[in-house]
């Protein structure tokens, strides 16, 4: 479900970019040194955005230093590492043993289930430490299961609930812009339900799984994906200003960069690839026809 809220690479400054892969490499590290490789392997862009955001909001003492790892042996590169990183690690290995047990219960694959098996004792301890954040986790994802088992199929009722949890998620500490974070995850939270329901349409269909898009027939190119998109553009519009609200200097540009328009390179993607396969798909038909009237 996560892994949406990227950086748009072609419109950052080298120095711009590098900071950010500081930021995912350093969470990358957090992962590996607190809670195993298991966890390392569920690293997502979300929780490197949601590290780079409460960097810039609290300004935590922040440390960098350079390192080698087993995915980039060659050289030494740039990792940071502070609180928010800590959080962020944390929440991690919530949302990922949360997800892992749902992917085990939706397809029941063993690795499903055994990595779950290894995040779970994490799980409990992290649970302790963070009861608000594991209880929306838990109440939200227990009613979005009902909620696909229902086969319900109303945008904001069923997006929400990830909007729900994923608020809480954003919230480190409860203070004076404890609101407008809230309000930052909840509708980030809808943007990537919609996302990964548009991307994982067709592989959902095949398989027979739910989808909140599987009733609407074709979607790229007709009147029901301008709908979508204007849907997705005002979830955005109103993360966006939320995030202008907050006091965020350092990294400023880095998180405008994601919000403005790192979000829409994976709708893009999606877009193009419809556009191709319906281009393919005529030019079948074309043959085909020719064939046809061949004697």
């Amino acid at each position: 479900m996560f892994g949406y809220i990227y950086v748009n690479e072609q419109e950052l400054k080298l120095k711009e970019y590098t900071a950010y892969r500081s930021f995912y490499c350093g969470l990358c590290r957090n992962l590996h040194l607190r809670y195993g490789r298991t966890a390392q392997m569920m690293l997502n862009y979300d929780l490197t955005f949601l590290a780079l955001l409460l960097t810039g909001l609290y300004e935590p003492e922040t440390k960098q230093e350079e390192r080698r790892c087993v995915p980039h042996p060659a050289r030494r590169h740039p990792m940071v590492s502070n609180g928010a990183i800590d959080y962020a690690s944390d929440m991690c290995v919530l949302l990922s043993w949360q997800k892992l047990r749902d992917d085990w219960e939706d397809e029941r694959k063993p690795l499903r289930r055994a990595a779950a098996a290894r995040l779970h004792p994490a799980y409990r301890k992290l649970a302790e430490v963070y009861p608000r954040q594991a209880a929306a986790l838990e109440e939200n994802i227990r009613a979005l299961g009902e909620a696909e088992r229902g086969d319900l199929h109303e945008i904001d009722a069923v997006a929400g609930l990830t909007g729900q949890f994923l608020a809480e998620i954003f919230v480190w500490k409860e203070d004076v812009w404890a609101a407008d974070l809230r309000t930052m995850g909840f509708y980030l939270g809808k943007f990537i339900y919609l996302m990964d329901a548009l991307d994982d349409r067709e592989k959902d269909a095949k398989r027979g799984n739910y989808n909140l898009f599987a009733p609407d027939g074709a979607i790229w190119g007709t009147d029901r994906e301008r709908e979508i998109e204007a849907i997705l553009t005002d979830m955005m519009a109103k993360a966006a200003r939320a995030f202008e609200r907050l006091p965020v200097i350092e990294h400023a540009e880095i998180l405008r960069n994601i919000l403005y328009s790192g979000v829409w390179c994976k709708y893009a993607a999606l877009r193009a690839q419809a556009e191709k396969k319906s281009k393919e798909s005529a030019a079948k038909n074309s043959e085909a026809a020719e064939d046809d009237k061949r004697p």
